[in-house]
């Protein structure tokens, strides 16, 4: 834990396969409530993660296709609808069955996939398929092979989560950082936004800034997991109807009310290509986005 002559406080932690930050400002904070926000991200990928044998996104894929439903507690409850909803308002795009394509993108392997594995992988996916009762809160998944994979929007849930254990606790001043996705919980002492940088997509250093006094800012780019063949880039944002990358942006970013809306809303727009804009026009959010070119295109941003 760090602290600093204004006042401002800073503990970093690993957590999601990445580094996590935890930011506070005023009197020096009980360093067990920093420690209880830590928790309860390590909770939530502990209870999500796909690459955990021991979570409940396991235990559900593991029942795919044996007809046995899964009952979930309420808050996973509210995931699955969370994601059902950005399924209809995405036209299909943003499903959380569409994680097995990972089976043939191996993005270390410098080679692209063969399309029969990816038309056989894509056969499997769609959340249509999945047999999700809200009202007893049971899942399952009904063929074979199928999974649910939280990954689309696990870490920003978690940002919203730590924020909310912090600001139970009083704190009112700072922001939660997940691996680039943050959510602030209020505007420095002296009523100033936090500066926020937005990693540039193809250089070090940072695109772009924005002041934040609330709210929350996510990216989605092409940046964190790629292939680079014969001079084009494949990216580890998958389209669920075909398998292959998407290529029409390089990085999008969204500010929204809560890190877990900016976090959808960013990944939705990366899929839609060309549509990006006309979708979050609709959202009515502030966004900024990097197209192929490395052209800038923002709104209210």
């Amino acid at each position: 834990m760090q602290a600093t002559d204004d006042g401002v406080t800073t503990m970093r932690f690993a957590a999601m396969a990445g580094e996590a930050e935890l930011t506070v400002a005023g009197r020096a904070p009980d360093r067990r409530l920093l420690d209880a926000a830590a928790a309860e991200v390590r909770r939530i990928e502990q209870a999500y993660s796909r690459y955990r044998a021991d979570s409940l996104v396991s235990r559900i894929n593991a029942a795919a296709g044996s007809g046995v439903a899964i009952e979930v507690d309420a808050e996973t409850a509210g995931l699955l609808d969370f994601a059902a909803r950005l399924h209809a308002q995405s036209d299909g795009l943003f499903d959380i069955t569409s994680g097995i394509l990972r089976r043939a993108w191996d993005f270390r392997s410098g080679r692209l996939p063969e399309p029969s594995a990816l038309a056989a992988l894509c056969a499997r996916i769609g959340w249509r398929k999945v047999d999700w009762q809200p009202a007893t809160r049971q899942i399952a998944l009904t063929e074979p092979g199928m999974e649910l994979d939280f990954g689309g929007f696990g870490k920003e849930y978690a940002a919203d989560r730590a924020a909310a254990v912090l600001q139970t606790g009083g704190i009112q001043s700072g922001y939660v950082n997940l691996g680039g996705d943050l959510r602030v919980l209020g505007p420095r002492l002296d009523g100033r936004g936090w500066a926020l940088g937005i990693r540039h997509p193809r250089a070090d250093g940072t695109l772009a800034g924005v002041e934040l006094k609330s709210g929350a800012l996510a990216t989605s780019g092409d940046y964190e997991r790629y292939l680079d063949i014969a001079g084009r880039r494949y990216c580890h944002l998958l389209d669920p109807r075909s398998g292959w990358p998407v290529q029409h942006w390089q990085s999008v970013s969204v500010i929204a009310p809560v890190c877990l809306a900016a976090g959808a809303l960013s990944t939705v727009a990366m899929l839609k290509g060309a549509d990006a804009p006309a979708f979050l026009a609709a959202q009515q959010v502030p966004w900024l986005a990097v197209d192929a070119s490395g052209a800038i295109v923002r709104h209210g941003f």
